[in-house]
Parts: C-alpha cells; sequence; structure tokens
C-alpha cells in the first residue's frame, strides 16, 4: 500500500510527471533567499546548469560567480558564513565536492562552517556526458567528514524542501541532485525532515515471504514498482526512502530491519560507502540482518541515455526485484 503523501497518478498506476531534482532547488533557494536575506548563493559557471540563476537574476547583489574554481568556492564560501552569511555553493558534484574535497574539509567541516554545498549532476544517470562527469562516490567521500550532513532528496519537491531546510539549518550540509528528468513521486505537502526516514509503502501483511527496500535518491520510483512487482509474485515488501544518508535513521532502520528480516538498499552510487553501508554498519552493530545491496558496482560510469545507464548499471526495477528475492 502507498503512503496517502505520495502522488495520486503513482498510487492509481498512472502515469507520473517527470523533473529533473535541480529543478526544485532552484525553486527552493529563490524562496529561501527571500525569507531571509543573509542566504547568498555562489556557483562555478554553471548557474542555469544547477539552477542558480533563479537566484542571481532575482538578487544579483546576493549572487557570487566564482568561475571555474571548486577549491577557491569552498573556501569563499566558509569565509562569508563566518561573516553571518549563509551561503549555499554549487557546481558539479563531480568537481564539488569531488575536485574540493580538502577546502570542504579543512575550511567548511572543521570549522563547522554554515555552509550549504550543492552537487548537481550525480550518479549515472547525467548520461552522455560519461565517466568523468558521473560522480557516483560523493555520498562516501561526504559522508566521512565530521559534522557533514549529507541528503540524497528523491524528486524535484523534496529537492526544494531540502532547500529550505538547509537555508534553517546551522553547519555543513551536502545535498546531490541530478540532471535528468526523474518521476516526481511526492508531492509539495509530503513530509521532510533531516535525519527522518519515511515509509512510503507498506507491505501486504498476509504474505508470508517478506523484505524491506531502503533507497535514497531518485531512484525511490524504482524501489516502489519493485515492491509492487514483489508483491504481485507473493513476496510482501516495503519501501523505507532514507532521503538522510547521514546522520542516518537509525532508529527506523533497525525498526525496518526486525520487521522484515532482510534488507535490499538501492542507491544510485556506489555500493561501496553509501547507503548501503551506513545501513550495514548500523544492523551489525545493532541488529545482524541479511542483506543486499543494489548500486553501482566498483565501476566507472560510461557514456549513454539515462535511463539505459540505470539498467546497465543493475539499479533497474527488475535488478531490485531480483535483490529482493534472492534474500526470501
Amino acid at each position: 500500500m502507498f503512503a496517502e503523501h505520495l502522488n495520486d497518478n503513482l498510487k492509481n498506476g498512472g502515469e507520473v510527471d517527470k523533473a529533473p531534482t535541480r529543478n526544485g532547488y532552484g525553486e527552493g533557494l529563490l524562496e529561501a533567499g527571500k525569507r531571509d536575506d543573509r542566504v547568498v548563493a555562489l556557483c562555478c559557471d554553471l548557474t542555469e546548469s544547477t539552477r542558480t540563476h533563479l537566484f542571481a537574476e532575482a538578487f544579483p547583489e546576493r549572487f557570487v560567480q566564482v568561475g571555474i574554481a571548486e577549491q577557491n568556492l569552498a573556501s569563499v564560501g566558509s569565509g562569508m558564513a563566518a561573516m553571518g552569511k549563509i551561503p549555499f555553493i554549487s557546481s558539479y558534484a563531480m568537481f564539488s565536492p569531488g575536485r574540493s574535497w580538502e577546502q570542504i574539509r579543512t575550511t567548511i567541516c572543521y570549522n563547522n562552517s554554515n555552509v550549504k554545498i550543492v552537487g548537481a549532476h550525480a550518479g549515472v544517470s547525467v548520461g552522455p556526458d560519461g565517466a568523468t562527469h558521473q560522480a557516483v562516490e560523493d555520498m562516501a567521500i561526504m559522508r566521512a567528514l565530521p559534522n557533514m550532513i549529507v541528503v540524497a532528496p528523491a524528486d524535484e519537491h523534496e529537492a526544494r524542501k531540502v532547500a529550505l531546510a538547509a537555508a534553517k539549518h546551522e553547519g555543513p550540509i551536502y545535498f546531490r541532485l541530478g540532471r535528468s528528468a526523474t518521476p516526481v513521486v511526492t508531492t509539495p505537502e509530503s513530509p521532510f525532515e533531516i535525519g527522518k526516514a519515511e515509509l512510503m509503502f507498506k507491505r501486504d501483511e498476509s504474505l508470508e515471504q517478506k523484505v524491506g527496500i531502503i533507497s535514497t535518491g531518485s531512484l525511490l520510483y524504482n524501489a516502489l514498482k519493485a515492491a509492487e512487482a514483489l508483491q504481485a509474485d507473493g513476496i510482501g515488501a516495503s519501501v523505507l526512502h532514507m532521503a538522510t544518508v547521514k546522520p542516518l535513521d537509525t532508529e527506523a532502520v533497525i525498526e525496518f530491519a526486525k520487521e522484515h528480516g532482510s534488507i535490499v538498499t538501492v542507491e544510485e552510487h556506489q555500493k561501496i560507502g553509501g547507503l548501503g553501508s551506513a545501513v550495514a554498519e548500523t544492523l551489525s552493530e545493532n541488529y545482524p540482518t541479511k542483506m543486499a545491496r543494489v548500486g553501482v558496482d566498483d565501476v566507472f560510469g560510461e557514456s549513454g541515455e539515462p535511463d539505459e545507464l540505470i539498467e546497465n548499471f543493475g539499479m533497474g526495477v527488475g535488478s531490485i526485484v531480483e535483490a529482493g528475492k534472492s534474500l526470501t
């Protein structure tokens, strides 16, 4: 059973609209700027690609074009935070945090600076740009940093809410955005809270076999469709959406594991160091549980169409279903 706060078309088996998560970020940043004049935006010559142009056009005096200099972007952002501003710094995820990790570590995290780091074009669904621009390691390198929060919104509505929540949160946050249009599964009214998981699909409790699916980011749609397919095959499947990968909602993870007995994690990221690793770490220490991880399997990406790449790297609906069946 789908959660009440999800898209009606999704719940009724119809087609859902698609939009890039970066669109929601641009709208949320603009709204945050209207609410608080301390909000400033910085970008690396990618204002339209990251959707920062909406803010830049509305508040040109609060926008800084840093140019192609991601390491400088992090340092300038930290300096502005030290002066009482709330900076949102954006670039492609492969370059921020990819290229600027040390500056993020030392000038932002070490000082617990109030900087919001936005990594656009994350995951293999970047598409034809290929492996050099497909950040599938970003959550891993950011999870390891003290003081850092890591979030992967599911769709444009949630991305907007993440931007608004980030503006209110005191301290550094990293959130990743996609380039391609992905299914819009939530609504403007769907709940979002940093650090809190949301149950998106509840299994049919009459089915004896059961499995829990924990997803993050835009693969939530695939996880939901996989849960439907598993239930059609007689396996009760629930979906827990984990938008915040750090801090992980450990209480929700443990309870979910106890209810289902086995867990599949789903992420458009390397299996190593991301959501799957975070869930495994939590369960190994608190409630050892049989697991399967769906994600990029220790390889680089490649050029192709977004949907084809998701399938090619084993993150499609069929792959999630197969992972679920392997545990029952």
